[in-house]
């Protein structure tokens, strides 16, 4: 495989630009339709911005924009607390049964979300929890623990025992170490994964159309609700701006962790 290099296969190369055209060329489309001066999401008809202008003045996208947000920052803080939580004490931990409780946190990256979904929305109405703005976030919390837990355990990871070990001979108590040396050193991936869960988040379609009550449509929810009408450049729009902010946690994300290294 040295000698000869998967990148020199007959056909690799082709098979490799195939792919990224397929993937990424809708969103291309996507984004150059959002500019478009008439109502057709599929003729080109001139270039303008005003389709930008009516998604930011339309009352309801921004109350849909509003709910996302304070689903997205309340399930982020919550969720990345907990999976902070869970990644230091598990850090430490030595038991029989430790990769069945990482297995058991990272489940739902597993699980197909629309099981989630239905089992989350099932167990909601069996309790009596009226749907609303607060099942959503419950909802997100649950769900988004893996993403900040997976990049929190990784740093924790990476983190030589020997500055703890320092700090001990130093007669500094558990909490003077957690405080000076493994907070500092953990804080770019609780970042990371707290930027990736709200991103997660953000996005997530298919548990939030489940258990949202009244009122409590999100961005996602909206552009489902609005595509029943067929695609116009106020949803190619909407869609092109979540996708630019996306790509920027994401972005962030990436760079932090790289950054921490």
């Amino acid at each position: 495989m040295r000698g000869n290099p998967l990148r020199h296969f007959p056909g690799t190369g082709t098979a490799a630009a195939s792919f990224f055209v397929f993937l990424y060329a809708p969103v291309v489309v996507l984004i150059g339709l959002s500019f478009n001066s008439g109502r057709s999401s599929t003729l080109w008809e001139g270039f303008t911005f005003d389709w930008y202008g009516v998604v930011l003045d339309n009352p309801d996208i921004l109350r849909a924009a509003k709910n996302s947000l304070i689903v997205g920052v309340i399930a982020t803080v919550i969720a990345t607390v907990f999976a902070t939580i869970a990644a230091i004490g598990l850090d430490r931990a030595r038991f029989r049964g430790m990769n069945a409780v990482n297995s058991v946190i990272a489940l739902p990256l597993i699980v197909p979300e629309i099981v989630t979904a239905v089992a989350t929305l099932i167990f909601f109405l069996s309790i009596g929890l009226k749907l609303g703005l607060g099942t959503v976030i419950l909802a997100h919390v649950v769900f988004c623990i893996p993403f900040a837990y997976l990049p929190i355990k990784a740093r924790l990871e990476g983190m030589p025992a020997t500055f703890r070990e320092a700090a001990a001979d130093l007669y500094a108590n558990e909490w003077q170490v957690f405080r000076r040396i493994t907070l500092p050193l953990l804080w770019p991936g609780v970042i990371a994964g707290a930027m990736l869960a709200f991103i997660t988040s953000l996005d997530d379609f298919v548990i939030s159309y489940f258990v949202a009550g009244p009122g409590a449509s999100t961005l996602p929810i909206y552009i489902f609700a609005s595509l029943r009408m067929g695609v116009t450049p106020e949803v190619n729009a909407i869609s092109s701006l979540m996708l630019v902010v996306s790509i920027l946690f994401v972005s962030i994300s990436a760079w932090i962790g790289r950054r921490s290294r």
